[in-house]
């Protein structure tokens, strides 16, 4: 069966920017469009099949999420970090999952921590089968339901796109990583932050994420 054609606000439409955004943002958290790339609106409409309208509704939402960056009269490029971006985005998460952990811990009731156990569980799975992008995705998920469980909306919406931009960071340095560290090592590192996390004293959650992922040196 054909497809529809997509017509200009409807919920075709919206479909397209939303494959869009995941399409791109995947290339971009993958390392195959790299930093500093330019993403040229003709090229991109012929590959995705799409209109101008979403691709650049959906780049707009990528520049909302810091994975690229609109120049003035030179398009649009995936985003560059430097050394201080970096450090303050490292930084900047520690505060944040901090924050979640303590809300999180800090009432009566445990958290329900479904949603980190099965993102645990799937890095582990895709480190064993050497799946580094289907690990990538799971490390963000993991960070998110960490997040998540302080049920804090508002923090979420100011720590995921934080993650996103780490994430682009550590795209750039896939091979590093790969030739100094197991992808078993980071899903080990999330499954000790996991049993800490049920062990539901905030303190001890704290400690861990403070040796979890040190800022780069």
């Amino acid at each position: 069966m054909t497809a529809e054609p997509a017509h200009e606000g409807g919920l075709e439409a919206q479909s397209l920017v939303d494959l869009a955004v995941q399409r791109l943002r995947g290339e971009i958290l993958s390392g195959a469009l790299a930093p500093g790339e330019r993403l040229v609106e003709e090229q991109l409409t012929r590959r995705f099949g799409t209109s101008r309208a979403p691709l650049r509704e959906a780049l707009r939402l990528l520049g909302q999420q810091g994975l690229v960056e609109h120049l003035p009269r030179r398009g649009v490029r995936v985003a560059e970090l430097s050394d201080r971006d970096v450090d303050e985005l490292f930084s900047l998460r520690g505060v944040l999952e901090e924050f979640a952990v303590r809300t999180a811990l800090g009432g009566p009731n445990p958290p329900d921590v479904t949603a980190l156990r099965d993102a645990v569980e799937e890095m582990e799975r895709a480190a064993e089968a050497g799946e580094a992008l289907a690990q990538a995705a799971a490390h963000r998920a993991f960070h998110l339901a960490l997040v998540g469980l302080a049920g804090h909306a508002h923090l979420l919406r100011v720590y995921e796109p934080v993650l996103l931009q780490m994430q682009l960071y550590m795209a750039t340095n896939l091979r590093r990583e790969a030739r100094d560290r197991s992808p078993r090592d980071g899903a080990l590192r999330h499954r000790r932050l996991f049993e800490a996390v049920l062990s539901g004293n905030p303190e001890q959650v704290i400690a861990v994420l403070h040796h979890h992922a040190p800022a780069p040196t």
